[in-house]
């Protein structure tokens, strides 16, 4: 009997889970319960494309596996909710498979489930653990090396894309698993097969009759090919009823690691302050049409900024909202709090004097911090620094309702290694996002 990995990972994400991680994240038993069932399959998703990317790429999914496995996790499954070492685990991972797809990934559970950004976070972060357990757990009982295990994955795609729930079939395109299952094509190819053996036989008994209703020919060759249009564009694609789950052909926009060059940061780490200096490039002015007249570094984020609000022929990506974000370059907070420091004032008010004259602006701030500490804790003081740089912008004459704020923890770090003082300090940031001009 083959294995479904998505069932058997069900049947560890039993109800009581769901209900222990809705009161611990103050969400509904049915909104968690949702959120788990798209997260599963789109979380393996990540484990397949992970491991089919390369021969490293599968050595450490299996490594971390085995890790999972040998923890003891699956024999412990109240530790998944609130337990910070965890959790902390389960946000670099999520951070290793999917990099500069996290954002949308979360974001698309969110929409899906109907829950904070924050809880999708913190979902994640308690089941990857658990998936990491039992797929540890399968190598370890079927003897399986890093090859077999990769092997093990790819052979699971169908059934994964067939687990994604009506609305999530772009998961797949965003994973690069495709926006059509294999199991989908496989059906589709099955029904032309059994279109062309029906054409066949009638033509082979017509001719025993003696040919003399060869006229039916044309007209069976238009009933099978009525029959694929009719599967193909009915029943293969509709996310609905009678379906075939998981073909989502939705429109996904490419990736930033499609589309953009990496992200080049210029500057130079403080070792006595902990921040990241950022070269801003040379002085130029900035002329607002209030007739205020802004001093700042060509590089510089109100350089930014203003380029992008100002310039006609630049627009909002409403689809992935990974891109358009700009790291605040000269605002900090004094260490492990959400105190702002004196030297934040000035870019403050330059931005604050920005969005006053482009009044139907809106914006997010997105606080992230290095992947030090506990998942919990990043998450929650970084949002707390995007919330007070907010909070400051409205003080300095921003409307209100133009600003909103959210803390990313340890996700999305623009330096991936996260292992030196210098690239710590630069994922340790506030960026601002355009969501609207």
């Amino acid at each position: 009997m083959s294995i479904n990995i998505v069932d058997l990972i069900k049947n560890y994400a039993t109800n009581e889970l769901v209900s222990k991680a809705s009161s611990f994240l103050g969400e509904s038993e049915s909104g968690v319960g949702k959120a788990v069932s798209g997260l599963i399959p789109s979380l393996l998703g990540g484990f397949i494309s992970k491991a089919t990317s390369s021969e490293a790429g599968a050595s450490e999914i299996f490594e971390a596996a085995k890790t999972a496995n040998s923890s003891g996790i699956l024999n412990n499954l109240g530790s998944l909710v609130g337990n910070a070492d965890v959790l902390s685990k389960g946000a670099g991972l999520f951070s290793s498979l999917f990099g500069n797809k996290s954002t949308s990934i979360i974001d698309t559970i969110s929409g899906f489930a109907g829950i904070k950004s924050s809880s999708s976070n913190s979902l994640v972060s308690m089941l990857l653990p658990l998936i990491s357990g039992i797929l540890g757990k399968h190598a370890a009982d079927n003897n399986l090396n890093a090859s077999g295990f990769a092997s093990f994955l790819g052979g699971q795609k169908n059934n994964i894309m067939s687990a994604l729930p009506s609305g999530l079939g772009a998961v797949g395109s965003l994973l690069g698993l495709g926006s059509l299952s294999g199991a989908a094509g496989e059906a589709v190819s099955n029904v032309k097969e059994t279109a062309a053996s029906a054409y066949n036989y009638a033509e082979e008994n017509i001719e025993k009759a003696g040919g003399g209703m060869k006229w039916l020919l044309p007209l069976l060759l238009l009933a099978a090919l009525a029959l694929l249009l009719w599967y193909f564009m009915g029943k293969g694609c509709n996310k609905g009823e009678g379906g075939v789950a998981g073909a989502d052909t939705t429109a996904v926009a490419p990736s930033d690691s499609e589309t953009l060059a990496p992200v080049t940061i210029v500057g130079s780490y403080d070792s006595v302050s902990g921040n990241y200096i950022y070269d801003v490039g040379a002085n130029k002015e900035i002329s607002l049409k209030d007739g205020t007249k802004l001093t700042v570094g060509e590089n510089s984020t109100e350089a930014k900024l203003f380029n992008f609000l100002n310039d006609a022929n630049t627009s909002v990506d409403t689809v992935d909202k990974t891109k358009g974000w700009i790291t605040l370059d000269r605002v900090y907070f004094e260490t492990g709090k959400s105190v702002l420091k004196a030297e934040s004032q000035t870019q403050l008010k330059n931005i604050a004097a920005i969005l006053k004259n482009f009044g139907t602006a809106l914006v997010k701030m997105g606080g992230y911090t290095d992947n030090t500490g506990s998942a919990d804790a990043n998450i929650k003081i970084s949002g707390e620094r995007a919330k007070v740089a907010a909070d400051e912008l409205v003080k300095l004459g921003v409307a209100a309702a133009n600003v909103e704020s959210e803390g990313y923890g340890p996700e999305h770090p623009v330096c991936a290694a996260n292992d030196t003082p210098e690239c710590k300090a630069q994922n340790r940031r506030v960026d601002i996002r355009v969501k609207a001009k």
